[in-house]
């Protein structure tokens, strides 16, 4: 699911020549992922962690905004 979510936000940001986001709002939008996440159960600590990766590191695989 995270992947389907960054890979959308991808496109909006291409869609504006990479420039659909501002820091601010990458940031707004990592900690809405993260929520929305621990909100339906996700144990966001553990799953990072599983992985090898640190908790603000789950959408680094495919995020290029």
């Amino acid at each position: 699911m995270v992947e389907r979510v960054v890979l959308a936000l991808n496109a909006v940001n291409e869609a504006h020549n990479g420039s659909a986001f501002e820091t601010g709002e990458r940031e707004e939008l990592c900690d809405y992922i993260d929520q929305s996440l621990t909100e339906h159960g996700v144990d966001v600590v553990a799953l990072t962690a599983r992985h090898g990766l640190g908790r603000y590191q789950l959408t680094g695989k495919w995020r290029k905004w």
